[in-house]
């Protein structure tokens, strides 16, 4: 499988084969990581990390995975980068193109990040635009098929909003590769109908199934994994804050949700969670609308079912597969 110079800007651009190898390739340099040997083949590489959205887990990982690879890394955090303001993204592509071997790109738009591919000359990676999250999703697979020892077949129900990059990118990936793929939300929080019907055809092919159900208890029934995300982000108009608090609080992870899945069901976010009170963000949410717990319930979150920290570290993993398998390590 040659990777080598491709873009990695949605899960939409890969083959299940193409996806099945950054998994297996994760899968062993994972093994490598914990058995100390080095992976460092990219040495005398550099890579450029525009962050226009900040992130914890995007940002450590890449770093952390680049070193690993033996890269240097330049990170721009939302002040240190001219892109899109006093120059153009065609431009900014340009310029880091010749300075740099792969280039990633956390923010906004699918098409900024498109644009930078189109231009740049190197690998442009997506950690993060408002349509899609691939980087997220290889982790999510890796976190399922470490548990499972299998993806084929597994009931993956997605509670929440669906409409953007979390519920596109989920029903991408699991359409890909075999797992049935069910939307619990409000009608009006399902994925848009064209991503729906592409994802059908995948499906098809794959012997998954996608589902788009209102009905918490139908659609959690005998999950193997249940996943959510949280409903607002600071910054939202807080119209928007409580519109999505009152529509989807009947959709919160909660252990009964949980416990109407399957004997072996796990709970995944990709994180940060509101599930106590212990960040700026929750302390807002309780002194408005008086709620200790937004998506998921600390009962879940801090339960065996919760593999959200072996799921952060896979973000290292997959995301070290994808530059090694672009860059051509």
């Amino acid at each position: 499988m040659n990777l080598k110079g491709r873009n990695f800007l949605t899960l939409k651009d890969f083959t299940p084969e193409e996806i099945r190898y950054l998994l297996d390739l994760a899968k062993e340099l994972k093994r490598k990581k914990k058995a100390g040997e080095l992976v460092d083949t990219l040495r005398g590489k550099n890579v450029a990390l525009i962050f226009e959205k900040t992130s914890t887990r995007t940002r450590c990982s890449f770093e952390v995975a680049a070193h690993d690879l033996g890269m240097g890394t330049t990170y721009l955090d939302p002040s240190g980068s001219q892109i899109g303001k006093k120059e153009s993204i065609a431009d900014t592509a340009r310029v880091l193109g010749r300075m740099y071997d792969g280039i990633e790109y956390r923010g906004f738009g699918q098409e900024i990040v498109e644009e930078l591919a189109k231009y740049a000359g190197v690998p442009v990676w997506n950690g993060l635009t408002n349509e899609y999250h691939p980087t997220q999703i290889l982790a999510d697979m890796l976190t399922m098929e470490e548990h499972f020892g299998t993806l084929k077949g597994l009931k993956f129900v997605y509670m929440g909003d669906a409409r953007y990059n979390m519920g596109n990118s989920l029903m991408i990936g699991c359409a890909k590769l075999g797992v049935d793929f069910v939307a619990c939300a409000p009608k009006e929080y399902f994925p848009n109908e064209e991503l729906r019907k592409q994802c059908e055809i995948w499906a098809a092919e794959s012997g998954a199934t996608l589902s788009f159900i209102e009905d918490v208890k139908e659609a959690t029934k005998d999950a193997n994994i249940i996943y959510t995300d949280v409903w607002v982000s600071m910054g939202e108009p807080e119209e928007v804050w409580e519109k999505r608090i009152k529509d989807l609080s009947p959709y919160r992870v909660t252990k009964e949700v949980m416990d109407n899945g399957a004997e072996d069901v796990i709970f995944l976010h990709c994180l940060p969670s509101f599930h106590d009170l212990k960040t700026g963000t929750g302390k807002v949410v309780y002194e408005k609308y008086g709620l200790t717990e937004m998506e998921v319930t600390d009962e879940v979150f801090e339960s065996p079912q919760s593999l959200v920290f072996d799921e952060a570290e896979n973000r290292m993993h997959t995301i070290k597969a994808v530059m090694a398998a672009t860059l051509g390590a």
